[in-house]
């Protein structure tokens, strides 16, 4: 074996999209929040990103939904850490990728484009589209689409 074939070896995996290997941490402040309080935050963050669809909006931000929720974005960031398991822009684009998904699929979308349905579901730009959209699903979103469109 040549002496490029061995670094090759070595060198770990490149990951698409300057993806990250997910670490679990631990944080003190998870211990400070009173369940009653995040729980009933959790709702009500449910209840405007998902049912109101605020996930939509790509520049509604934490300090938005703090400021909607009488809080501040320090115990947002700790409830929504604790109780969803990721940070707040993952948890927005779990739901547009979500949406995504859907409209990707739907017929009545098939004339948009990818860039077109990534801007309706709340992306600012293509790369963090694509990004979080390989993160959740595996596979690029032009390639869902044709895998899919194959299915139909």
């Amino acid at each position: 074996m040549s002496d490029l074939e061995n670094k090759n070896q070595d060198a770990p995996k490149k990951r698409p999209y300057n993806l990250r290997e997910k670490k679990e941490k631990k944080a003190a402040y998870r211990s400070l929040i009173r369940p009653e309080l995040a729980d009933e935050l959790y709702d009500k963050i449910l209840n405007i990103v998902v049912v109101e669809k605020k996930y939509r909006d790509p520049n509604y931000s934490a300090k938005d939904l703090a400021k909607e929720l009488k809080t501040n974005t320090r115990y947002l960031s700790a409830v929504v850490n604790s109780r969803f398991g990721m940070n707040y822009s993952c948890l927005l684009n779990e739901y547009r990728v979500k949406d995504a998904l859907h409209l990707l699929t739907d017929k009545r979308y098939a004339d948009k484009n990818v860039e077109e349905i990534s801007a309706m579901v709340g992306f600012a730009n293509r790369q963090s589209f694509y990004a979080a959209f390989y993160k959740n699903v595996g596979e690029t979103p032009n390639g869902y689409r044709k895998k899919h469109a194959s299915k139909k």
